[in-house]
């Protein structure tokens, strides 16, 4: 048992701390006092000097400037200010196809004194379940194979053996299920570790880069993703307003080609008349039908040939 009364910092003199109980005598100074840079903070009783069920009182005196300052305390029951150790040797056993039993001791020699606590949550849990447990033994109905469980214990003097609310800590945790070997527990908190440390930051950290570079181009990647329309009218502005629809002079075809394409020589208009043969326009005479004034008869005004004075120009 360990009695302590303040700290090197809150302290001015040292203390002398003596006990008794109420139907023992004599009073008794402390034999182990707990010392902090050379001034005294507590009092360590050994298992031998401590009675339990027997009503403890503690004085504490100083001198201080000459004077006696005493500090009594209140009377107190042992049993009642006991915290015990946390359970060690916890250990987990398959009962059945879904059922585990939980086992653990306790470092208190009393063991029907205390009772315990269990609390436990899977890996898919957010929570964490407790348990009253009346002796050292915990029975874990219905668990989960694709799951693994972690189990913490810890104890206080029962109400058969005192009236405290003061627990122990909370005992090493002991591990059941999937990846619940050593390998597979390092495996997972490297994994972890990894992912937590160094995977989200970088994935972070990459992210915000490319927000900030489609900030700065985000014209340049909206006219890929959105090509414009081209306007064809545009391109012949030039054409119908700076040269009035001259396309040649828009084009830029040379003065000197321009000039070759143009007619360099005169034509002069050629007279063609056709006039009809003699065969195809003499009439034929016989005896029964000449014509009078007989062959040295001079022939009447030729009819004008309706190919005559005709012109042709070439």
């Amino acid at each position: 048992m360990t009695c302590k009364w303040g700290s090197r910092e809150t302290l001015t003199a040292n203390y002398s701390l003596y006990y008794w109980y109420e139907t023992r005598l004599p009073v008794l100074e402390c034999k182990h006092y707990l010392w902090d840079r050379g001034v005294s903070v507590g009092c360590h009783f050994n298992k031998s000097e401590i009675i339990q069920f027997q009503p403890f009182h503690v004085l504490l005196n100083a001198s201080v400037n000459g004077q006696t300052l005493e500090i009594r305390s209140k009377r107190m029951e042992l049993q009642d200010l006991v915290k015990p150790g946390a359970p060690v040797n916890l250990t987990i056993r398959n009962m059945s196809s879904n059922q585990l039993q939980l086992t653990w001791s306790s470092p208190y020699p009393k063991a029907q004194c205390l009772e315990h606590a269990v609390k436990y949550k899977s890996n898919k849990d957010t929570s964490w379940i407790e348990h009253g447990v009346k002796g050292d033994i915990f029975s874990f109905p219905s668990v989960d194979y694709e799951k693994y469980y972690t189990f913490y214990v810890r104890s206080k003097i029962n109400g058969y053996c005192g009236s405290t609310q003061l627990w122990s800590e909370w005992s090493v945790p002991v591990v059941w299920g999937r990846n619940t070997t050593g390998k597979g527990l390092a495996e997972e908190q490297l994994q972890r570790f990894w992912i937590h440390t160094v995977l989200v930051p970088i994935a972070s950290c990459l992210l915000l880069l490319v927000l900030v570079v489609l900030l700065v181009r985000m014209e340049r990647v909206w006219v890929i993703l959105m090509p414009r329309i081209p306007n064809p009218s545009k391109n012949f502005d030039e054409l119908f307003i700076t040269h009035n629809g001259n396309f040649q002079e828009w084009a830029g075809v040379p003065k000197d080609m321009l000039e070759s394409f143009k007619p360099n020589y005169s034509e002069s208009i050629c007279h063609v008349s056709e006039l009809p043969s003699k065969e195809s326009h003499e009439p034929q005479w016989d005896g029964s039908n000449r014509p009078p004034g007989g062959p040295g008869t001079p022939a009447g005004p030729r009819e004008h040939s309706p190919y005559q004075n005709n012109y042709v120009g070439v």
